[in-house]
């Protein structure tokens, strides 16, 4: 996106907004977990470490197993998720889209501040509608060296002790649009070195936990804002992150088709690792240009075999950006969610 239009976005009321994987078997290399982490699933199985159906805990003793979450991680099919008014506490906002796009999501984005307990609910909510959680984690009241040198500790680990206690699926993205300017955690106030710090003694807090649960999202802007920040040092590495959700917007202004806004980006990315993309986070600004752009997220989608799926941002804040801005616009997204390749039971991926 553009800076002038990211500017304004970037100063939306997060607040306001944070109230709002089972098919054939996967390589087991396609996980985040470390090895104690695979211990840590296996003890849940009523197994040994290691243990290959060796039966050895009795059926009354044995605890219900983590979720897996492998199967989620590159389904046959791509997600089409959204992020709306007041869901998922409220899903009215969501069924709404689901009938204009004449297809229900299954992926839903919210946003959660720094402090916030893990809302459970909310996770809960998404799933019973047929959808996977997607938490944006804002850490507007902390820095990355407070989290890396173990300050927030405690904080964390009751974060992840209630996602285990729930033991649904949830993907989360820790401090998102790193790499540029208009977060306190982007890149005038932190460094490439304390984020990847940050990201990782978070995932090894959770790890040790248990919470296995967990779908951990990377999610960089585009580049073209600030073209000389280069991503590699901001990537904490394969061990830690199963999605690449690259943030890109289709604005009045900038990069207008899916090569130009994200191929760059992605380009860069394939530089050091092969995880799954996903748009987390996109929409097309109002105006008359917005069907094609809609067409051309689709489509550029469709069109590649390591983008999973897209979240699209369906809220009418500065700009519309919602599917139904215009009655071209809505008709032209339903046409292409009828894609096939859109959209999946997130229960048998």
């Amino acid at each position: 996106m553009s800076f002038s239009v990211r500017r304004v976005r970037a100063s939306r009321p997060v607040r306001a907004l944070a109230a709002t994987l089972i098919a054939g078997a996967l390589l087991a290399g396609c996980s985040t977990f470390s090895e104690e982490g695979r211990d840590q699933y296996e003890r849940g199985q009523g197994e040994k470490p290691g243990a290959e159906g060796t039966g050895e805990a009795s059926e009354s003793a044995k605890p219900e197993p983590p979720y897996d979450v492998r199967p989620l991680l590159d389904p046959r099919k791509k997600y089409l998720g959204v992020a709306a008014d007041g869901a998922p506490a409220k899903m009215k906002a969501v069924e709404d889209f689901a009938k204009r796009a004449g297809k229900k999501p299954n992926l839903i984005e919210f946003y959660s501040a720094w402090g916030d307990q893990y809302e459970q609910e909310l996770v809960k909510n998404s799933w019973d509608y047929g959808s996977v959680a997607f938490i944006a984690w804002e850490p507007f009241e902390t820095s990355m060296k407070d989290i890396a040198s173990g300050k927030e500790d405690a904080y964390i680990r009751e974060y992840a002790k209630s996602v285990k206690e729930l033991n649904l699926p949830v993907a989360i993205s820790f401090a998102h649009e790193m790499n540029g300017f208009w977060y306190p955690w982007g890149t005038k106030k932190t460094s490439a070195a304390d984020f990847t710090a940050a990201y990782k003694h978070i995932h090894d807090l959770f790890d040790d936990e248990g919470a296995t649960q967990v779908i951990w999202v990377w999610s960089p802007n585009v580049t073209h804002p600030m073209p000389k920040v280069k991503l590699k040092p901001y990537w904490p590495g394969d061990d830690y992150v199963d999605w690449v959700g690259v943030i890109g917007y289709y604005a009045a202004t900038g990069p207008n088709t899916y090569q130009t806004l994200y191929g760059p980006t992605m380009t860069q990315i394939r530089g050091f690792t092969k995880k799954p993309f996903i748009i987390a986070e996109t929409a097309a600004q109002a105006g008359e240009r917005k069907p094609a752009d809609i067409k051309s997220l689709f489509q550029g989608t469709a069109e590649r075999d390591d983008v999973i799926g897209f979240v699209w941002f369906n809220f009418d804040k500065e700009t519309d950006w919602r599917i139904n801005s215009g009655p071209l616009s809505e008709k032209t997204f339903k046409q292409q969610a009828a894609n096939s390749s859109f959209g999946f039971d997130v229960t048998k991926p």
